[in-house]
């Protein structure tokens, strides 16, 4: 086709080219008004999401949240260091405890001698033991490591340390 059949289409058909013309631009018009409005709404919709509780932006409020994360993150390694720190402590500390009342003498009625026994979990500790009679009373201590004495105990110091080594802190 060249120029000249080309502008007898155009001047043939005008009336319909015209009316195809305005169609297409209402429905080009149309879809411009579509898509302001769509593009009005999700406006809001984004103004609304970045505006959290009381008017607070939302990126203002992630970055909150962020430094209030990293603060509970060294939090908790703090705790975690204490934690360490008092269970090595408590692997030392006198944990169990046994004790055995006992009367050293016939004529004396009452259970007034004793024998403690304190170990730490590694049931290293003491008995301390005291015998009471009418005149006077004596008091012993006897050192103990990984539950045995170097000094020869009683069988009511025995009986106190069975005792604390039986017993399982929670």
């Amino acid at each position: 086709m060249n120029v000249k059949q080309l502008t007898i289409f155009f001047d043939n058909n005008e009336a319909f080219l015209g009316i195809f013309f305005l169609v297409l631009l209402l429905l080009l018009l149309t879809l411009v008004i579509y898509q302001i409005y769509s593009v009005s709404r999700m406006k809001s919709r984004y103004r609304e999401m970045m505006t959290g509780m009381e008017g607070a932006n939302l990126e203002n409020m992630l970055i909150a949240h962020i430094k209030e994360m990293k603060e509970i993150v060294e939090e908790s390694k703090r705790i975690k260091a204490e934690n360490k720190r008092l269970d090595t402590l408590l692997k030392t500390a006198t944990t169990r405890i046994g004790i055995v009342r006992f009367s050293a003498f016939a004529d004396m009625g009452s259970d007034l001698s004793y024998a403690v026994a304190m170990l730490d979990s590694h049931n290293n500790g003491v008995i301390f033991s005291s015998i009471f009679a009418r005149e006077d009373s004596r008091s012993y201590v006897k050192p103990i490591e990984k539950g045995r004495s170097t000094y020869k105990l009683t069988r009511e110091e025995a009986e106190a340390l069975d005792k604390a080594m039986s017993v399982r802190p929670e």
